[in-house]
């Protein structure tokens, strides 16, 4: 297995080297749960707008909030370790079911056209990567999208961060520790400023900032539906001394009322002790409870979710 970090070249799937190329996805979703793009499709073009949008506007509109946050909680001269608080300043904009990006406050107007743009972009990049994982998977073409629909479709959002230069890293992270509830995670993140980790044989490993390229990493869902094949990874952001590091998470989640369950070919494929070990639940109600745990493991929340599913009587398994 290698132990550098997977980068994958998305336009040699279009090659003699697809074979070789989907193995590296594969080898990716089962042992890191992230890897990096490039050749993804989305132009430098747009992603350096994209960067230079979002720094301006930390600049005016964001800065001075933080620093006065940061003054009001004396954050400067803590002298233990900080546990309930992030260090980072962010703001949340929504693509589906329905947009919100022209309600959002105090962002230009040509922000918003060229975060819509890039939703857009990154909306088909997921899509083209689920059908992907369902090639590697044995699943039909499709199938993740759909169990991903619920009624009105997926749930797309992007957290917009930025973590300015924090004088005590290491009693204050830029991120907790956590894994990520939903599918899969598109982001784009600084190329200069580092702080990304995630967890891998119980070291934390960097992942390394590169220029124009989209970080993808796995949630919980795509465990739950591969029936822990792929698993959801432990990250978090170092804050650093020096620089503000940008990042841009963009989240393709199922829809708040998608039943999620582990796909019955995996289960059927599965050794006999890994038969069934997820439940089957329905979106929301794994957020709701998601978000009063985000930092802590996510054993006990699948665990929750099964003591729900003997009360909850969700209708038989649809055989697709």
């Amino acid at each position: 297995m290698e132990s550098t970090f997977p980068v994958v070249d998305m336009g040699l799937l279009q090659t003699e080297k697809r074979t070789e190329t989907m193995e590296k996805i594969k080898d990716a979703c089962e042992n890191w749960g992230f890897f990096e793009l490039v050749n993804h499709g989305i132009s430098n073009e747009l992603l350096d707008t994209v960067e230079n949008f979002t720094k301006g506007h930390y600049k005016k509109c964001m800065e001075q909030r933080f620093k006065e946050m940061v003054a009001s909680k004396g954050l400067e001269a803590v002298q233990t370790e900080i546990d309930d608080l992030d260090w980072e300043s962010t703001f949340f904009l929504k693509h589906l079911p329905v947009s919100n990006v022209y309600e959002v406050p105090d962002l230009e107007e040509k922000y918003r056209n060229v975060m819509k743009e890039f939703a857009l972009k990154l909306e088909k990049l997921a899509e083209n990567l689920l059908d992907l994982l369902c090639e590697n998977l044995g699943l039909e073409q499709g199938y993740l999208k759909k169990a991903f629909y619920g009624s009105k479709g997926p749930t797309f959002g992007t957290k917009v961060s930025n973590y300015p230069p924090c004088p005590k890293p290491e009693l204050i992270k830029g991120l907790r520790a956590h894994t990520d509830a939903g599918g899969i995670i598109l982001l784009f993140q600084d190329d200069k400023v580092s702080g990304l980790q995630l967890l891998k044989d119980g070291n934390w490993i960097d992942v390394p900032p590169m220029k124009h390229s989209i970080v993808i990493n796995l949630g919980d869902q795509l465990e739950v539906i591969t029936n822990g094949k792929y698993k959801s990874i432990e990250h978090r952001v170092i804050a650093q001394q020096d620089g503000t590091r940008m990042s841009i998470a963009s989240f393709y989640n199922p829809g708040s009322d998608a039943v999620i369950f582990p796909a019955p070919e995996l289960i059927e494929k599965a050794e006999e002790e890994n038969k069934l070990k997820y439940p089957k639940f329905v979106f929301e109600d794994y957020m709701k409870l998601y978000a009063g745990l985000k930092f802590q493991a996510k054993e006990p929340r699948f665990e929750a979710m099964k003591d729900m599913e003997t009360t909850v009587n969700l209708g038989p398994i649809e055989i697709v």
